[in-house]
């Protein structure tokens, strides 16, 4: 039972001590091969941080991510898509969300309105 406690204690890191990492040591990423976090081997270390891994699964060699997912080419566009927009000065689309509701409130009928009139109007909306 002593041991127990003792091994728990071993493995037990507190914030104030930082992990020491050595050449071939094994760390979790996210591999952009296999586009999910898996165990990689760390190649190499700058200031005894890991700088490149090396996936276990595919074998791919990238740079350490820090199980951080990079955003998607998609996302990326639409990031710049965003940017380029707000730099135009268009609408966000909450204001454009805005202004169409405004409009369908002025649309609305009145519970005396024809059927004629609705149907018109149905129509013209497309």
């Amino acid at each position: 039972m002593g041991s127990a406690n003792a091994l728990l204690i071993y493995f037990k890191v507190g914030p104030w001590e930082r992990m020491h990492y050595r050449l071939g040591d094994d760390v979790d990423d996210y591999c952009v091969k296999c586009k999910r976090i898996t165990n990689h081997s760390i190649v190499s270390l700058v200031n005894s941080e890991p700088a490149k891994v090396r996936c276990r699964t595919c074998y791919h060699d990238h740079d350490y991510l820090r199980c951080e997912i990079p955003p998607s080419k998609k996302d990326l566009k639409k990031m710049a898509l965003l940017a380029e927009s707000l730099a135009a000065g268009a609408p966000t689309q909450e204001e454009s969300q805005e202004d169409s509701a405004a409009a369908s409130a002025e649309a609305s009928f009145e519970p005396g309105d024809s059927a004629k009139t609705k149907r018109a109007a149905k129509k013209a909306r497309g």
